[in-house]
Order: C-alpha cells, then structure tokens, then sequence
C-alpha cells in the first residue's frame, strides 16, 4: 500500500515516528476509502502514544501554525495543505450504560482497532519506515470490503450498547455504500434500537442527512423501517406505511410511494431541503385520509396540513427553524399545483398565479413534481411528463412577458392612502388585493400606469374620491 502514502505529509510523519520509534499508523475511512478507490481529505492517524504531541511536532516540521487542541478527548487537528488530519493516542475504552461517552485508557493498536465500529473501519497502515505501508487488518476487513458487507470488529451486541450511534452509521454506510449490512448485525440492530434514546438529536438528524443525501436514500429508510428505529426517530414518516382496501378499492402505499419519490428526485437535485420536501410533501396523509362512497380514498387538503406540521416535526428532529423550514413548508404546500395544471388546459392566469407563490423556487417546486409521478403506468407517466415540459414553457413565457416571480405589486399602500386621503384602513388592503389579482388574471399589465387606473376604478366602487392632486405618472384631470 505505500503507493497510496505519497502524500508529502505521511513522509512527515514518517520521519518523526521513525526518529523516536513509535508506533503510528493512518487508520479508519481514508484506508477503507483506499480499498473503495474513492478519494478522502480526512485522515485519522493514531499513535501508541500521545496524539496532541505528535500533533504538534508534525505541525513544527510542516510549518503549520495552527493546532487545535482537544485535550478531553486526547485529540488534535491541523490541516495541511488539501487535507485535515486528526491524531489521537492508541486507546481502549469501557462504557457506562447511560451514556455514550465513553472511559478510556490508553491502549495498543490492537486495542484501538478493536473499539472501532466497523472491520472495514479498522484497517491500519504503518507509518514507520522499518514497516511503511504495511496492512493491519486482525479482523478482515479487506474481505468484508470485498464482499460488501457490514459487521463489527467485536460483539455487535456490545457495539451498538456501547455506542448506539454506530446503528445509525451502519445504515447510513449501507446506503452510501450499497453495501449488505450482516444478519448478526442488523439482529443487533433491532435488540438495541431502544439505546437510540441516548443520543442526542443532533448526531441523529447528522446521520440521517448523510442518509437522504445518498444516491439512493430509499435503502436506509427501509433498514430504518426494518429494524425499528425510524419509528424511534421519525415516528410520523412511519404511519405512512400501509394499504387499505375498502368495497375493492385501495389506496397506494404512502411510505413506497414517498421513497420512491425521493431517489427519482435524487439524480436531479441535491439540495438537501428539497430532499426533505420529496420526504414530507405527503406526510398529512394518514392524518386526512377518507373513503367517500363512489368516489374512492381522497386525502383532501394534506398539502394545507403538511404544511402546518413540518414546524413541529422540524422542532422536534432539531432541524433549523430558519429559511430552510419555510422553504420545505412552501414546497410541501404548493405540490400539488404544477400536477393539477399539467392535467387541465394550462392558462397564463394559473401560470402567473404559480410563479406568484413560488417565486425564484418554482424551478425546485418543478423538480418535484416531476419525480412525484411514480405511476407503473408507461403511458401514464409519459403523458404526465409531457405536460409538465408544457407547463415549463409557459412558466418561462409568462416569466418573460409579465415578470411575476417575486414580483411587488407597482401601486403600494403609501400611494393608495396619498391619492384616496386614508388613514390606515381595511379598504387599503382590499384595493392592493383588487390590483395583484387583476395581474396575476391577465385584466391589466403589471406596469405602474395601468395599476395607477385600476385603482382610481376600484377607489370609485368603494365610494373614494381621489383628492385634487397630480400623480407624476398619470394626472388625475
């Protein structure tokens, strides 16, 4: 493996290690990656010894300033030149029931190796020059990752005791990877889930972005769903799950169907909030869903609904309570407009009235809609698809000719009370209302001037009399 260690910082390290004979070694995901030809900037490097001395020393020979210093953890980082590499002392480590953290001790390598989640993350290469490149692999991880498979160094029972984030990095690794996750240690999985309890949300939310963030997010969701722990962690994804059969008739399964959803939107975007729009966009529907006699199962205004959970469903998966959550809120909310459109006669009024709501996100909004057609129906889907690059034309021909995305309406309220002699008042609001939607239907041009008439019009029907004043624009005689 030397060939894979010709990066001018393992000769640093090299030197130093060699010059006061200790055992160093690169260890964890930049080996596996190795293996994986997948390239990694991140670099564990751990010592029988102290990790924040070597730290140091290397930062001395590689000229690097800057050190940071973790000494509860016995850690160090610096970063040198496109890389970050992290050193830590050989350890082992002892757990106490009600936490995750761990008691630790220094330790050999073996030791190291052993406490390390997963075979393929405990592969070790030497970094001292009487070994340099050598493989440490005492639990054959190189076969494991030859054969694509997930399993722990030790007990996986223990394992995901211990530290029961290591359940949720198993299936993420699964996912990313495409890799089979072992029958004794997906069992494992589903003895432990409870432990998830005791990790924080944050660590949980990390690893379940990494999940949705993978070419193929579907494979975690139904680890999670297998082994329990989505219930634990995203209760109100679960209840999607299921079919109902009444006089004949059933509906789709939702928690399929919204998977489905999910990896045909990957390919297109990864922007990680719409990938959580394509999760929740049909999450009221368990909560709306009813069977009307001669018509079927109706999940009526679950676009309305699923827009008013995701607040507390993003609150209570420590999710940012910021501009992200209102875009997933408008995507989950406005769904099912462009799939409405692309199956009627497409107007320019429903058009402006789209590109109104949506703003600069009707081309994300767009995406989803597209990957929401998940109909085994051939035809179906391409006809849907048609109309949807139907709808996408008139999107841009509207755009073009009204300019209505994100657009402000040309009369404002200050003018309306100038021109009418107002104080503030309900009719000020109703006349501002009477112009955005006389636009968005085509009655008058967005322009000031045309805006400027309407009003004078609507004033009028209200019992407004404009006051003798001369509009820069438009005068009044």
């Amino acid at each position: 493996m030397k060939e894979h260690l010709k990066h001018p910082i393992f000769s640093i390290i090299s030197k130093i290690v060699t010059q006061e004979n200790l055992e160093c070694y690169v260890i964890g995901g930049f080996v596996r990656d190795l293996f994986l030809q997948r390239g990694s900037k991140d670099i564990d490097i751990v010592v029988v010894g102290s990790g924040i001395e070597l730290a140091k020393k290397v930062a001395k020979e590689a000229r690097v300033s800057k050190v940071s210093v973790f000494k509860n953890f016995g850690t160090a980082m610096l970063k040198y030149k496109d890389l970050e590499i992290e050193f830590v002392g050989a350890r082992k480590e002892s757990y106490d029931r009600g936490s995750r953290n761990p008691i630790v001790e220094d330790g050999t390598l073996e030791d190291d190796q052993k406490r390390r989640d997963f075979t393929m993350n405990a592969l070790a290469l030497s970094l001292h020059k009487d070994n340099f490149g050598e493989l440490l692999d005492p639990f054959n991880g190189v076969v494991d990752l030859n054969q694509k498979i997930i399993k722990t160094p030790m007990e996986p029972l223990i394992t995901f005791s211990d530290d029961p984030l290591r359940m949720m990095r198993a299936i993420r690794f699964a996912t990313q990877l495409k890799f089979t996750i072992s029958e004794e240690t997906l069992e494992a999985i589903r003895t432990n889930k409870d432990r998830i309890e005791i990790i924080t949300k944050e660590r949980i939310i990390e690893e379940l972005n990494k999940i949705i963030l993978s070419d193929k997010p579907s494979i975690g969701f139904k680890l999670l769903e297998e082994t329990g722990l989505l219930k634990l962690i995203f209760p109100e994804f679960v209840k999607l799950k299921g079919k109902e059969t009444r006089n004949g008739i059933s509906h789709k399964d939702n928690f399929y169907h919204t998977l489905e959803v999910l990896d045909q939107l990957t390919p297109h975007s990864d922007n990680l909030w719409l990938r959580w729009s394509a999760l929740l966009h049909d999450i009221a529907k368990p909560n709306t869903k009813k069977f009307i006699d001669g018509i079927g199962w109706t999940f009526h205004a679950h676009n309305f609904i699923g827009e008013k959970m995701i607040p507390r469903i993003f609150k209570n998966m420590k999710l940012p309570l910021n501009e992200k959550m209102k875009f997933v809120q408008k995507m989950v909310l406005l769904h099912m407009r462009p799939i409405v459109l692309a199956q009627e006669v497409v107007t320019d009024s429903a058009i402006r009235r789209l590109l109104f709501d949506a703003g600069d996100d009707v081309d994300e909004l767009m995406k989803l809609c597209e990957a929401d057609i998940t109909s085994k129906n051939e035809e179906k889907v391409k006809k849907f698809l048609a109309n949807f690059q139907l709808v996408r034309r008139k999107l841009k021909e509207v755009e073009e000719k009204d300019s209505v995305r994100n657009f402000q309406p040309p009369i404002d309220g200050q003018e309306i009370i100038d021109i009418f002699n107002l104080s503030p008042c309900k009719m000020i609001g109703d006349i501002k209302i009477a112009i955005k939607e006389a636009i968005l239907d085509g009655l008058i041009p967005n322009e000031h001037d045309a805006a400027y008439q309407f009003m004078l019009e609507k004033g009028k029907e209200l019992g407004l009399e404009p006051i003798r004043k001369t509009n820069k624009k438009e005068p009044l005689d």
